[in-house]
């Protein structure tokens, strides 16, 4: 029986942003994020330093951009969240994916609003440098109390009341709209990321050392390029970083009024992005190199060079051993939390679009109902002592997993299976003054499935061989395979629920080449029909 027979109603008007600043903004918002400041800078020194450059842009250009218009396209033309667009252009398929993408977010959004919670928390520790002169010992022992059992129930108030107070600010935000909530805070937050980093940077720049730590960044090993290694670590840093084939970017594109420009905004989009990893390389290895200068060590015997252990270990110690550091450590918690509020918005955007699409509910209902569900998860995961260890592995699934699969399951469904690559680059093209044509449909139907679904291969092979970070072999199995097993498992089901409004009444722009010209009816929908029969309502 088909769900859909039955459903009349037809459902409200979509949100959509005030204009094309805000869409930006908020996108911008949605690309900086953490992985952005503690990730980058890391990842680049290691594969080949200034060198990385070559492979970063190549993957930019090849697979960054081209799947972040493929997202805009799905996103703009079928007007729905995730699950709702992809149905839309694919059926019951394509519903599935959208289902598996709103639940990566799930999974994200629990252990991001935690490291959300510990810059919060630092950003209060700066004032007076309370992590002393043992930043390592005082962020696992006084501050995590982190437990050697890798699953406990031993909460920490030190991280229990910044996650509520964060979960708050998150779900208040959400819940006053895609306007007055997503947009407004975004137009706030990325002006004062920007303005504090910034200061940062121009800081960092006159400590002693900082030359010797630009020179460690940026001195290229060009005998790196040869070695595969390099490659995928640049085509997974792009992909990470710009949110793509997850939601997010559908989602937003969604709320874009009906006549909108979406490639020239996409560009923009993701060179500020790979703008701004680029200023927080300099920043981050210019402050590495006054460290270095200070231990009487070079860059490459320093410690936690990227992710948690640059953000809260290094840093605290350098900002410990410097002038003004108190003002520095403000200035640097300051922008992570700023760039993880955003982030955290978008990602919870995601899953309650696709939820009040699907069931038809409240803005409100969703966000503090579903949403207060989530905190409390989150809290249970993320609050106790055995936290670092959810997050880690937990990260690490949902990301190389999780969303490569994503991608590579999008790419086939969309273009090799329901081969909407013509329709959606028709629809780009039609409304945007940067066209697209057959390099950009090689990129994302050819190239982009086999860079993805290589990075994925080796990805299972490696945590088939090796325990990820030397957990526990059950533990790994329960935890972190087991979310991809909810994922997939959840997706199913959410795909067998029935909607509430009529997924099928839409009216999609006629199918354009990317000439403009006319290529036929969008198979399988409503508005599909109604095309065929002269034009789209």
């Amino acid at each position: 029986m088909n769900v859909t027979s039955s459903i009349t109603t037809t459902a409200p008007p979509r949100a959509e942003w005030t204009g094309q600043i805000g869409f930006i903004v908020s996108a911008i918002g949605s690309a900086v994020g953490l992985g952005n400041i503690w990730r980058f800078p890391g990842v680049a020194y290691e594969h080949g330093g200034g060198a990385f450059l070559i492979p970063y842009v190549v993957a930019l250009l090849t697979a960054g951009i081209p799947i972040l218009f493929l997202d805009y396209a799905i996103g703009h033309r079928f007007r729905g969240s995730a699950p709702l667009a992809l149905r839309r252009l694919a059926g019951r398929l394509g519903e599935g994916l959208g289902w598996f993408q709103v639940l990566i977010c799930v999974f994200i959004a629990v252990y991001y609003t935690a490291v959300l919670a510990w810059a919060g928390s630092y950003f209060v520790f700066s004032f007076d440098l309370r992590w002393g002169g043992d930043a390592a010992g005082f962020f696992t022992g006084e501050y995590l109390q982190v437990a050697a059992e890798p699953f406990t129930m031993d909460f920490v108030p030190g991280v229990l009341i910044p996650l509520v107070i964060m979960w708050i600010v998150a779900l208040v935000l959400l819940g006053q709209g895609v306007v007055k909530g997503v947009q407004r805070a975004n137009m706030v937050a990325m002006p004062l990321l920007v303005i504090g980093f910034v200061a940062l940077v121009v800081r960092a720049l006159f400590l002693p050392g900082a030359a010797d730590g630009l020179d460690a960044l940026f001195t290229p090993d060009f005998s790196a390029l040869a070695d595969p290694a390099v490659w995928v670590a640049a085509y997974s840093q792009i992909f990470f970083s710009l949110s793509v084939a997850f939601g997010i970017m559908m989602t937003y594109a969604s709320y874009r009024k009906r006549r909108s420009n979406m490639t020239t905004p996409g560009l923009v989009v993701a060179f500020a992005n790979s703008s701004f990893e680029i200023i927080a390389g300099i920043g981050v290895f210019a402050t590495l190199g006054f460290f270095a200068y200070q231990q009487g060590v070079s860059i490459d015997q320093l410690e936690g060079l990227t992710g948690v252990g640059l953000a809260f270990m290094t840093f605290p110690a350098i900002a410990a051993e410097m002038p003004g550091g108190p003002f520095f450590g403000l200035l640097f918690f300051g922008s992570l939390t700023l760039a993880a509020l955003t982030s955290l918005i978008s990602i919870l955007e995601v899953v309650f679009a696709g939820v009040i699409d699907k069931f038809g509910l409240s803005r409100k209902t969703v966000a503090y109902g579903l949403g207060g569900a989530l905190a409390v998860v989150s809290i249970l995961l993320f609050g106790t002592t055995s936290g670092l260890t959810a997050l880690d592995t937990i990260d690490n699934w949902a990301n190389n997993i999780g969303i490569v699969g994503s991608a590579v399951a999008m790419t086939v469904i969309v273009l090799w299976i329901r081969r909407g690559g013509r329709e959606l680059g028709g629809h780009l093209s039609a409304l945007s003054t940067f066209k697209v044509g057959r390099t950009w449909l090689f990129f994302v139907s050819v190239l982009g499935p086999l860079v993805l679904g290589y990075m994925l291969v080796m990805t299972v092979i490696g945590l088939i061989e090796e325990p990820y970070s030397g957990y526990d072999p059950t533990y790994l199995l329960i935890v972190g395979w087991g979310s991809v097993l909810v994922m997939l498992v959840g997706s199913c089901v959410l795909t067998a629920l029935p909607w509430k409004n009529d997924p099928d009444d839409f009216a999609p722009w006629p199918a354009l080449d990317a000439r403009g010209r006319p290529i036929g009816a969008t198979a399988g929908t409503r508005a599909a029909r109604d095309e065929t029969r002269g034009g789209a309502r």
